[in-house]
């Protein structure tokens, strides 16, 4: 008998102390977690979003290039978009603060990072490494155009991107090559015959459709979502520069081709004509700049680029359009305080505007204001003797970045139609 007291007491006291046990979880769970939510939330292990496959992925990666002292920078333009919308918060958050991933763990399909490829040390390494953390990498590669006006480099090869998959997630690492313009250039994305085109889907990806330009961004290092990570130091003008970012290269191969049935003119004053002319496209250029102005090379100076990558030496002036809605009213003054007077004055702005300055050594810079219609675009001209009006038309046409005389400029983007359009039909081969 004693000993089944014993057997009830003890079972009665392990129900007691089972049921003391859920009544302690019930009221952590009902009561305390609803009074204290805000600073159980920041504690490790239980924060919003990071256990998501994009954070994830992007940590890992970050890791990677880190300890590999490879400088990237983040590109991704949905996500400078969020930095920026709320740049003064990203400015002051501090590293591992962060108690929900708003930034990283956004859906989508890539996260975009840079690197300047000259700072890149270590290539090969960091690749071995990727994969031994469990990436997958892709490469891609393409003949370094800075080296086509060079008969033994031409056909040289570089990397052009790097697509690094974990799990379900993808980084596009753009590599950024140095151009003699002081600008930075990316380029096209193709895929060779024996790439997997299943590997990621290429299409959604925001860099490499075309070849690009941009210029050389000031970077900072800010802590998005407990990660440290370079940016460019203004993001907007960044993501600004991305629509209007896709670059053509000049035809190295034809300006050979013309320079063999066309002896290049290498006389004193052709070679003291270019020296001006290129010094004139800089001040111009950089007298825009400060306006914010768009200007792109045309008539004689666009062939010259098309034709021979270089100026044409009996030209004798520089060509300049400009679209009539960028005009500005302190243009004039503008050019004159660089130095360059005023010498004709055709039109005005409601109609066939023109305008030349006077350069050193008698060179002219000459700027077309062009006017957009419904199915074309036109400028005006004007004899400066007669004063006869001249009215050309052009098909529509989108700009360009290239390289001309070691300068980042635009030209159009169809520029073939844009020539004809000015000159007439050109002979398609070496033009």
């Amino acid at each position: 008998m004693s000993r089944i007291n014993k057997n009830v007491i003890l079972a009665l006291l392990t129900l007691t102390s089972s049921a003391f046990l859920l009544f302690q979880l019930y009221y952590y769970k009902h009561y305390l977690s609803a009074k204290n939510g805000a600073g159980l939330s920041k504690s490790k292990g239980s924060r919003i979003g990071f256990d998501g496959t994009q954070w994830r992925t992007v940590k890992k990666f970050i890791m990677l290039t880190s300890s590999q002292n490879v400088p990237v920078f983040l590109i991704d333009p949905l996500i400078l978009e969020l930095i920026n919308k709320n740049f003064e918060k990203v400015k002051n958050a501090s590293h591992g603060s962060a108690s929900e991933c708003k930034f990283f763990c956004v859906p989508r399909d890539f996260t975009a990072f840079a690197l300047q490829y000259h700072l890149w040390k270590n290539e090969e390494g960091w690749f071995r490494i990727a994969e031994n953390m469990g990436f997958q990498c892709l490469k891609i590669e393409s003949k370094d155009p800075r080296l086509d006006g060079i008969d033994s480099l031409s056909g040289t090869e570089i990397p052009l991107h790097y697509i690094c998959t974990l799990a379900s997630h993808a980084v596009h690492l753009v590599v950024f090559h140095e151009r003699s313009g002081n600008y930075l250039w990316h380029g096209h994305l193709r895929l060779k015959g024996h790439i997997d085109r299943k590997f990621v889907p290429f299409r959604k990806l925001q860099f490499g459709r075309y070849p690009g330009a941009f210029d050389r961004p000031e970077l900072q290092q800010i802590t998005i979502d407990g990660l440290e990570v370079l940016i460019p130091k203004d993001p907007m003008h960044f993501l600004e520069e991305i629509p209007h970012s896709r670059f053509i290269e000049c035809r190295y191969k034809e300006a050979r081709a013309f320079f063999q049935q066309y002896l290049d003119d290498n006389t004193v004053e052709a070679m003291a004509f270019r020296k001006s002319a290129k010094e004139l496209l800089q001040l111009a250029a950089k007298t825009l700049k400060k306006l914010g102005v768009r200007f792109w090379l045309s008539s004689g100076t666009c062939l010259g680029w098309y034709r021979q990558c270089g100026i044409i030496p009996y030209s004798k002036d520089v060509d300049l359009g400009i679209f009539i809605q960028d005009y500005k009213s302190d243009i004039i003054s503008a050019f004159q305080d660089a130095g360059l007077p005023l010498k004709h004055k055709f039109g005005k702005v409601e109609d066939s505007l023109e305008l030349s300055f006077q350069g050193k050594d008698d060179v002219k810079l000459d700027i077309f204001f062009f006017y957009e219609e419904t199915d074309h675009m036109w400028n005006g001209g004007t004899q400066a003797k007669t004063g006869k009006k001249f009215k050309y038309l052009f098909p529509k046409f989108t700009l360009c970045w290239t390289e001309f005389i070691d300068m980042k400029v635009r030209v159009p983007c169809e520029t073939i139609e844009y020539i004809e359009a000015n000159y007439g039909l050109l002979t398609r081969g070496s033009s």
